[in-house]
């Protein structure tokens, strides 16, 4: 069963607290249930009683009747729906908040796991298919269970016969009818997740990398490869539409049976005296209402399978090996003193991506990294910045970076990346990134400082669109001014762009790191470093 499936099981811990009000939904949607088959047994009856002819004050009961069922129906359900969906999106706000507890210590170094369009839909599509694990697979289940059972019993009362037929339909309608949806949909229903995020990821790697595709001739491979998963995906949808047609077919056709199955135990019974002639109305009608309660297991069976599949797609997340352990007993070092000794390093999905470096770093001074691509120069300075764990040793202030915890070490070290990200906002609103509480005159004495001459309400477009290479690197010196930390890692600043540019970035570096210490990867020496360290390829 799906309640016991170890993926569901982990984040149903997560649904807990709103257990309480799960249990109260449930409750409640029986009742609406109920009032429908009470309403339609109570108007059979009253209709074929009044043909009769009796005094009016025989009906009252069933005329009032009549009337609290068809309120009490919209009343609960309206209740049930309030609660439910209440609970519901309680539990999805937890569950949100456990993933992104989980993504941020796996940011930057353990993120590359997930593919980007991949990782999106988890967040968000997966997330919300979890909703239905309460509204659709546990809720409807319990509501099927309980009225399905007291129809059974109303039936038997008045019949025994119609008891062991309405048992048989509610039967096959709630176990035979799923069985088939499943069996003729499951699969496709399970890959469709998969199907949609890899989709997803290469529709947004065509969009970024559209020009480069264009220019090396590869775009038409490139669409023929997104409509082979468009195919794979549309093939997936159409198998379960089909399941949802035939269970939705079978399911008249139970319902149907059923019926004409009343009619020819319940017309002997009348003739033979066993059955009152007013409630042969209520038995023939009865299998309308009651099937109301095992229709919703059909589609409660395929949001079972999306729910199990969303279930272990979110559980890679919170399952995912962060690249760097936090220690259970963070100490502080005292000092911005930086030494190495025989580090290596490898990220969670690849191989040692840096191997037996060492150098020093005084307060104050500023070094280089230099060597060829893949060394692992940038490695380095994920391992100063508390993202990535290591081998050998690594000090900060006299203590092992290991040992301190990534806030602290954060708050002493400003990573900047080799490409800053830039924020669809004005200039203003990424400079604060680095200091909320900055005034305006802050804000610009930091462009100033770096030499940018933009305005602080200057929209950047979406990934710095408005910007120049050089614009990008400089908006990213800003905000390690306005940040004040004591020793600065940057990342092959001046990559990608022209000598002038670069020449401009480097001496803007020069001013803005006086004072601090400062790590820089570069592919070529610098002269106003104090030294330079080669990083050898592992």
């Amino acid at each position: 069963m799906i309640l016991h499936d170890p993926a569901v099981a982990r984040l149903r811990q997560i649904y807990r607290p709103a257990s309480g009000r799960l249990w109260l939904a449930a409750v409640l949607g029986a009742l609406a249930l109920g009032c429908s088959v009470g309403l339609i047994a109570a108007s059979a009856w009253l209709i074929s009683r009044a043909w009769e002819q009796p005094p009016i004050l025989f009906l009252q009961v069933a005329v009032v009747s009549v009337r609290a069922f068809g309120i009490g129906r919209g009343v609960f359900r309206y209740a049930e729906r309030l609660v439910s969906h209440q609970a519901a999106f309680r539990s999805l706000v937890d569950l949100r908040v456990a993933l992104y507890e989980r993504l941020i210590p796996l940011a930057p170094a353990g993120l590359p796991a997930f593919k980007r369009g991949d990782l999106l839909r988890r967040m968000v599509d997966d997330v919300e298919a979890m909703s239905d694990l309460s509204l659709r697979v546990m809720l409807p289940i319990f509501s099927a269970i309980l009225v399905g059972t007291g129809s059974v019993i109303l039936c038997a009362w008045l019949l025994p016969t119609a008891g062991a037929v309405m048992a048989v339909m509610l039967l096959l309608g709630g176990i035979a009818v799923p069985a088939v949806i499943i069996w003729s949909s499951g699969r496709g229903q399970a890959v469709q997740a998969p199907l949609q995020a890899e989709l997803s990821s290469e529709v947004l790697t065509a969009l970024h990398a559209g020009p480069e595709l264009m220019v090396l001739g590869a775009d038409d491979d490139y669409a023929r490869r997104i409509e082979d998963v468009d195919s794979r995906l549309t093939s997936a949808l159409r198998k379960t539409a089909v399941g949802s047609a035939l269970s939705s077919a079978l399911g008249i056709l139970i319902q149907g049976a059923a019926v004409l199955a009343m009619i020819l135990v319940a017309v002997p019974a009348v003739r033979d005296g066993d059955l009152s002639g007013v409630n042969l109305a209520v038995l023939v009608l009865l299998p309308l209402a009651a099937y109301e309660a095992v229709a919703v297991l059909a589609p409660s069976a395929l949001a079972a399978i999306r729910v199990r599949a969303a279930a272990g797609r979110l559980v890679e997340i919170l399952e995912a090996q962060p690249p760097v352990h936090e220690p259970q007993a963070p100490r502080s070092g005292e000092g911005t003193t930086i030494e190495v000794r025989d580090l290596s390093a490898q990220y969670p999905t690849g191989p040692v991506a840096v191997r037996d470096v060492t150098f020093d770093l005084a307060q104050g001074r500023r070094i280089g990294l230099v060597g060829e691509s893949g060394s692992g120069k940038s490695t380095v300075l994920n391992v100063l910045a508390a993202y990535l764990g290591y081998r050998g040793q690594a000090h900060l202030g006299a203590v092992e970076i290991a040992d301190q915890s990534g806030d602290h070490v954060r708050r002493q070290v400003l990573w900047t990346p080799q490409i800053p990200h830039v924020f669809d906002a004005d200039v203003a609103a990424n400079l604060r990134m680095a200091k909320p509480d900055a005034t305006d005159e802050e804000l610009q004495a930091a462009l100033d400082a770096v030499g940018l001459p933009l305005g602080l309400d200057r929209a950047v477009g979406q990934h710095g669109a408005t910007l120049s290479g050089g614009e990008r690197q400089r908006l990213g010196l800003a905000r390690a001014v306005l940040a004040e930390h004591p020793v600065l890692l940057l990342d092959e600043p001046t990559e990608h762009l022209d000598p002038p540019t670069a020449a401009g970035v480097l001496a803007t570096i020069e001013q803005v790191s006086a004072g601090r210490s400062l790590v820089v990867v570069t592919h070529r020496p610098i002269e106003w470093l104090d030294d330079h360290v080669e990083v050898r390829v592992p």
